[in-house]
C-alpha cells in the first residue's frame, strides 16, 4: 500500500476514474480469492501484495472522485464521509474477521471480505457518475519533484503518526478495558462498537467543521480536544 499505491495512481492517471474504480474493486476481490484458495504461504503473500496495490490506490482515486462529485467548499466533508468507512472497518472488521476466522478458519474471512469487494464493485458500478472529473496527469518526474516539497512531506509526517498512533492504541483497547478498566470479555464488543460509532460522528463533523473555518483551525480544535482526551486516559 505504502509503496505501490502511489505509484500505480500515478500511472493510472489517464485512465477514466470510474473504469479505473471498478477495475480496482475486481483486483481487490481477485486477490481475496487467491488469499481464500492459497496452497501455501508464498501465494498468500503474493495475494496480500495485490489486495494492498489495489486498496491504496482505491483510496487515492476514490479521494479525487468524491471532490469532484461535491462543490468545492464540501470538499473536506466528502473526503471525511469516504473516510469514515475505512476506520469503522479497522474498528468493526478487525474483531469480525478474528470472529469468523475462529468459528470457520482463516481462509472463511477472505472469502467474506471477497464478498464485501464485490458489493463495493457493484455499488462503484451503479452510483459512481460515469463522467467525473478528471484533470489529466502530470508527467511522473514532476510529480516526484511535487512529493518532495517540504509541507507536503510535513503532512506525509503529520498522517504516518497519526494513523500510526490511532492504530497502536487500538491494538491496546481491549486489554486495557479487561485488566485496568475491568470490563468483562463480553463487553468488550459493545465497547469497541461503540468506539467505531464515534469514529464515524467524529469524522463528518470534522469534514464539515473543515469546511466551516478551514483545515488549519479545525486541526487545532481536533488536536486539542485530542490531547485532552489522552491526558484524562
Amino acid at each position: 500500500m505504502a509503496v505501490g499505491a502511489p505509484l500505480l495512481t500515478a500511472l493510472t492517471g489517464k485512465m477514466p476514474r470510474k473504469t479505473l474504480l471498478i477495475g480496482l474493486m475486481a483486483l481487490f476481490t481477485v486477490g481475496n480469492l487467491v488469499a481464500w484458495q492459497a496452497p501455501g504461504y508464498a501465494t498468500l503473500v503474493f495475494a496480500r501484495v495485490i489486495t494492498g496495490l489495489a486498496h491504496g490506490t482505491f483510496f487515492s482515486v476514490g479521494t479525487l472522485i468524491a471532490t469532484g462529485l461535491v462543490a468545492r467548499e464540501k470538499a473536506a466533508s466528502a473526503i471525511a464521509t469516504m473516510f469514515s468507512g475505512l476506520t469503522v472497518a479497522f474498528v468493526t472488521g478487525v474483531p469480525l474477521g478474528t470472529l469468523i476466522g475462529q468459528h470457520f478458519g482463516w481462509r472463511a474471512t477472505f472469502l467474506v471480505v471477497s464478498v464485501f469487494g464485490l458489493i463495493a464493485l457493484f455499488g462503484a458500478l451503479a452510483f459512481v457518475p460515469r463522467h467525473t472529473a478528471h484533470t489529466p496527469p502530470a508527467p511522473l518526474l514532476r510529480q516526484a519533484r511535487v512529493l518532495l516539497q517540504p509541507r507536503l512531506l510535513l503532512v506525509y509526517a503529520m498522517t504516518a503518526v497519526g494513523y500510526g498512533g490511532s492504530l497502536i492504541a487500538f491494538t491496546f483497547l481491549a486489554p486495557i478495558l479487561q485488566e485496568i478498566s475491568g470490563f468483562s470479555a463480553g463487553m468488550v464488543g459493545a465497547m469497541l462498537l461503540a468506539y467505531g460509532a464515534s469514529v464515524a460522528v467524529g469524522n463528518l463533523w470534522g469534514g464539515r467543521l473543515a469546511d466551516r473555518k478551514g483545515p488549519i483551525s479545525a486541526l487545532l480544535l481536533i488536536f486539542s480536544l485530542l490531547a485532552a482526551v489522552l491526558l484524562v486516559l
